[in-house]
This record gives C-alpha cells, structure tokens and sequence, in this order.
C-alpha cells in the first residue's frame, strides 16, 4: 500500500486550472465579443496600444494557469527529484556535481517562470488593471513595461518556485516517514489516503471561492471541524471502541468532548450574534454527522480494523526479527576466527596481521550499522568485500581452488538491512571449498534502479570430511528468515542443487 497524497495533490492543482479554464470559456460563451472587447478595450486605447480580446485578453488569460501548473509539474518532476539525489558526501563536499544540478534546475524553472509572466504581461498589460483578473502575474510583481527586461521578478519567482519546492520537499518527508513505518503502517498509510482527498477539496472550494469573500471564516471555522470529526471517529474511536455499543458510556463521553471541540471555533467566532448556531451546529454534529460517520464507518470497517490488527502481527515479526538478527554475530565470529586460525598456524604473520584489521572493520560494521534497520548498499558491499578478501588469506595458495568476485558499485544507491547478503557468501566458503578436490566460488552483484541482483555459485564436495560440514547451516536459514519478514512479496529467492554445484540467485526490489 502506497501513499496517494502526490496523485490526491496533483488531481486537485488540475481541478483547479481546469475551473479556471471553465470560467473563463463560460465568460465567452455567455458574451459577445464587441460586450467583452468594450469591457476591456478602454485602458488599451487610453494608453495608445493597439487591442485585441483574443491576444490580449482570452489567451493571455488561459495561458497564466496553464503557465503555473506547467511550473509545478517542473518543480515536481524535475527540481525536486533533483534534490533528492542529495546525498551525505554531496553535502559534506558542499559544491558537488549533484547539488549543482539541482541548484541549476531551481534556476532554470525560476527563470522560466519570470519569461513566461512577462511574456503574458506583454500582452495582457495587468498593470492596466491594477492585475484585477490577472492575480497569478502577480507573482513577478508589479511591471508597467514588459519584456523590456526579460527576467523581470526573477527574484521573486525563484523565492515562489523554492518555497514551493520546500513544502513538496516536506511532503515528500512526511511521506517517507509514514511509508517506512514497520508498526501500523498500512493503517496510517490509509487514514492518509483518506485525509488527503477531504482536505484537497476542502482548499479547492476556499481558493474557488475567495478566501477574501466575507464568510470565508465561517466556512473554514464549520467545515474543517468536520473533517476532523470524521478522521477521528472513523479511524480512531469506532475502530479501538470495536465490541463497544455505541450508546455505551465511554463511546457516547467521547463523542461529546470531540463534538463539543469541534464546535468552538463557531462557538468563538459566533458568539456575540448568535449562540443558538453554534448549538445548533453541535447538536448537528452529535444527531446528524456522527450517524453518517458510523454508517462509513461500517462500511469500511473490515479493512479498518485488518489494518489495525497488522500491528500486533508485525510486532511478533519485528521481536522474531531481532532474534534473527542476535544469531547472526557469534555465527560470523565463529567462522572469521576459523579462518585466521588456519592462517596463524601457517605461520604467516603479514596475512594474519592484515587478516585481524579487516576483522577489525567487519567488527566495526556490526557495532554501528548492524544495529539499523537499513544501510546504504555501499556499506553492505565493503563488508561482503573484506570477508571474501579475509577468505582468500588462507586460500590464496592453493591452486586447486578459484574464487571469482564481481560486485559492482554502479548504481546501487539503494538501502539494505545489514548482513543480509553476508550469510550466501559464508555457506559458499563453508560448503563449497575443499583442500583436496578442484573447488571455485562466484560472486556476481549487480545494482540497477530499485532493483539488487545477487548470484552465488559454489561447488559441492559431499565426501570431504571437513568438520565444518557438520555445522547447521545458521546463518542462511537466518536470512531466509528475515527476507520474509523484511522484504514480503518483494524478492525472488532461488536455490538450486546439482551433484557438482550450489547456486543461489536472489533478487530484491527495494
């Protein structure tokens, strides 16, 4: 389940530049053109400039909205992805290729912005009419001479599509942060799905109605509270009260007090005219709104509540999780120490030296990042690294043995749990290596967007007698734990068994 509040967003900046749009046609439609170019026509003609309604009133018109949504998209599909790219190391390079280029699209769709409201200016000359009907030119400021200057309110324009970016960028925080949620988070995910739309066409009616319009405060003091009111009820007190009657006590006592909260601000606002309204409204709430929420409520109220019982699910999982995670040390160090064991007693102290500070590294790894829930892919695959180059310390030697690795830093920027690929690589080394019989190990990691591919091969000696063998194999029944638990319906895990080889293919869509 995904957050909607991008699609709810963009569904209602269409809605409200297709009004316009609408408006504006009525205009025509409901006219002539000799009424229309008298209404318009006199300023122009004041100040000596020839005239024409369609140039230099219908086009322009119809073109500002457009303008203003085309620069949304821009800031949406473009400057702020731009700036996601960021990263830390760009940050702490202060002046690195990624936030150049979002630095430049920034530019770029301010200075678009500033030409496109001049050019329309050009011709529909606002300031004529002191940019009554031309509101959104307004943002560059007010231009009594157009396109003499092209980027005219390019300061303005850049501050307009910045801030615009920031509250996109906060949205897309809030998004994330509700999205990465393990505890409750189809359930939080659907009470915003269900926000979003409400408070979207609630804004939708104030822009199209004026916020200046004078009863602007008594719609927005009666109608947000609404809103409110149905989040509350329909996906906070119904679902916990479930097994409740409604008429219990404890359900009707908080259907008061959250009624009676949402009847203040007209209680404020309409208290010195006339206290029977705000009653009025109060009373509407508990016998009219409140009836009509439960009837939603039960309507929706399997998923509702299937949402909310994931919770405890997903607890266990977590709780199982963590356990999964606590095996996976004392296994790593087990095997880690076998090998410079084996190289200690071969008695080559510059191996063994370089083996204890990779060992050093690994360790580090597992007091700092193995104790997050996810890592950048980078840091996953210097681990799988140091442990293949700590694997090849004391079978560098051996001519009967090839151990092939290909892991490609290229395009994962991705976020993995840690240790999760470590426990393929470690039953390769532990199954697939023999001191007496041809062996090899292949290792082939590969990265493209949202997407991580990973293949071991090792070969099978089912005769040798290393005591190794006898070890159950812990660590990979614990990754195949956690890949069902971390990643569900989300990877592909493919193990296959020959007489002479091993393989384990494994794909995961981040």
């Amino acid at each position: 389940m995904k957050v909607r509040w991008r699609q709810h967003e963009m569904i209602g900046i269409a809605v409200l530049v297709l009004w316009q749009l609408i408006l504006l046609l009525m205009m025509v439609n409901d006219h002539s053109i000799n009424e229309l170019e008298q209404d318009y026509s006199a300023p122009f003609k004041e100040n000596g400039i020839p005239f024409s309604f369609w140039k230099n009133v219908l086009i322009p018109q119809l073109s500002a909205p457009l303008l203003v949504f085309g620069v949304y998209l821009l800031i949406n599909v473009w400057v702020l992805l731009s700036f996601k790219r960021i990263n830390g190391e760009d940050i702490e390079r202060l002046l690195s290729k990624r936030i150049l280029l979002a630095l430049f699209s920034l530019l770029c769709v301010g200075s678009l912005l500033a030409i496109g409201i001049n050019a329309i200016s050009f011709y529909a000359r606002p300031h004529l009419f002191n940019y009554g009907g031309y509101q959104l030119l307004a943002i560059a400021g007010y231009n009594e001479h157009p396109m003499s200057n092209l980027f005219f309110g390019f300061g303005r324009t850049l501050a307009a599509v910045a801030l615009v970016t920031a509250l996109a960028g906060a949205r897309e925080l809030i998004i994330w942060l509700i999205e990465r949620k393990r505890v409750k988070r189809d359930y939080w995910i659907m009470v915003v799905n269900n926000a979003t739309p409400l408070l979207i066409v609630f804004w939708c009616v104030v822009i199209i109605s004026n916020p200046l319009h004078q009863d602007f405060l008594r719609y927005l003091f009666f109608v947000l509270p609404v809103i409110g009111l149905y989040l509350y009820l329909t996906f906070w007190l119904f679902p916990f009260m479930e097994g409740k009657a409604v008429l219990s006590r404890p359900v009707l006592l908080r259907i008061v007090i959250a009624t009676f909260i949402c009847a203040i601000p007209g209680l404020l606002l309409l208290f010195s005219h006339r206290l029977i309204v705000p009653v009025f409204y109060w009373g509407s709430l508990i016998l009219v709104a409140t009836p009509i929420f439960w009837i939603i409520y039960n309507q929706r109220k399997d998923r509702i509540l299937q949402s909310i019982r994931m919770e405890t699910a997903l607890a266990k999982s977590d709780a199982s999780l963590q356990f999964l995670k606590s095996q996976i040390n004392p296994h790593f160090l087990f095997n880690a120490l076998n090998t410079l064991y084996g190289t200690a007693l071969k008695g080559d102290s510059d191996k063994t030296a370089e083996g204890i500070q990779k060992l050093g590294d690994m360790m580090r790894f597992m007091l700092h990042e193995n104790t997050l829930d996810r890592i950048p892919m980078y840091k996953e695959m210097e681990y799988l690294k140091n442990y293949i180059s700590l694997q090849k310390l004391r079978i560098v030697d051996s001519p009967l043995i090839s151990i092939e690795d290909e892991i490609e830093e290229r395009n994962c920027n991705n976020e993995i749990p840690p240790m999760l690929l470590i426990p393929f690589v470690e039953n390769a080394f532990k199954h697939g290596i023999s001191l007496k019989e041809r062996s090899w190990i292949r290792i082939e990691l590969q990265c493209r967007e949202k997407l991580v591919e990973f293949e071991v091969r090792n070969s099978i000696h089912k005769d040798d007698s290393d005591p190794e063998k006898e070890i159950s194999g812990i660590g990979l029944k614990n990754v195949t734990g956690r890949l069902q638990l971390m990643y569900p319906n989300r990877h592909t895990l493919d193990i296959r068994e020959t007489d002479r080889e091993f393989t384990v293919k494994l794909t995961l869509q981040c």
